[in-house]
């Protein structure tokens, strides 16, 4: 369940990360930044890709270590107990950070796929099938942490509500982008067609947040606010922020790991892999 108080903070989250495709989009479609990206994105080979991820993993590892932790403990133990909710809200601390990985993850996977289709380039075809079978795992627990949630609050564990609906629509779009590209034998024609789907079923995200105000649902729809006016109070706003950054240092650590073992099997009659 999504209460009032954490689609204040997800809406935020989630309006910023469609600006931040729009712009993306606009970027490409520009001739100048095209260029530019093509010879950026020209540079990424297997090589480089497995040193800058065997560089980071380190650090990601320590930030989601730290970060959930901290995030987890002050939401717990230290955060007041709501006056509607009771103890029942504490599901947040993991229930949001999900629900906004699950947008994050396919946004990275849509990302990817463009990526791929238009320049062809390996590495993006790893990162983009990684991102949705971490992306199918946190949508999973969202709605299951949803379920655990709405019980209390709904009486109920599920109902066919927009918002609800359009997240398990989501779970199914993972789910066919990853079987689609093991239905291939060879990686890359399977990688294409993914790579098809998963932009065409970007369409299902901006859905996913606007459900809210297109349809009646049991949700409260989504307030655009500043964190200088937090319509929650501070001991319970900052344990959600710390979770949501270690749920997403996971995320990139998750997929740095996939992407570079994945590599590793890929490119191992290589000189540069028998060299390590």
């Amino acid at each position: 369940m999504w209460s009032e108080m954490t689609h204040s903070f997800s809406g935020v989250l989630s309006l910023e990360l469609l600006s931040l495709v729009l712009n993306f989009i606009y970027d490409i479609m520009n001739y100048k930044s095209f260029t530019m990206f093509k010879l950026l994105f020209e540079k990424i080979s297997p090589k480089k890709f497995y040193y800058f991820a065997t560089s980071l993993i380190p650090w990601a590892f320590i930030f989601t270590l730290l970060f959930i932790t901290y995030g987890l403990y002050l939401g717990l133990f230290k955060a007041p107990t709501d006056y509607q909710q009771g103890e029942a809200f504490r599901i947040m601390y993991v229930h949001v950070p999900s629900a906004w990985l699950s947008l994050f993850a396919y946004t990275s996977v849509f990302l990817c796929s463009v990526i791929s289709i238009i320049w062809k380039i390996k590495v993006f075809e790893i990162l983009s099938i990684s991102s949705a079978k971490i992306g199918a795992m946190f949508t999973f627990l969202t709605l299951i942490t949803g379920a655990i949630w709405g019980k209390p609050m709904w009486g109920t564990w599920w109902v066919w509500d927009a918002r609800l609906t359009s997240e398990l629509i989501l779970f199914f779009i993972y789910l066919s982008i990853i079987f689609l590209y093991h239905s291939y034998d060879d990686y890359r024609k399977g990688a294409k067609a993914a790579n098809i789907l998963a932009i065409v079923g970007f369409v299902n995200i901006p859905i996913i947040h606007f459900s809210v105000e297109w349809w009646n649902t049991l949700h409260q729809g989504p307030s655009v606010m500043k964190f200088s006016s937090p319509s929650i109070s501070a001991e319970m706003l900052y344990p959600l922020i710390y979770t949501t950054i270690g749920f997403t240092a996971y995320f990139v650590l998750a997929v740095l790991l996939t992407t570079r073992n994945t590599l590793l099997e890929r490119e191992k009659n290589t000189i540069w892999v028998k060299s390590i």
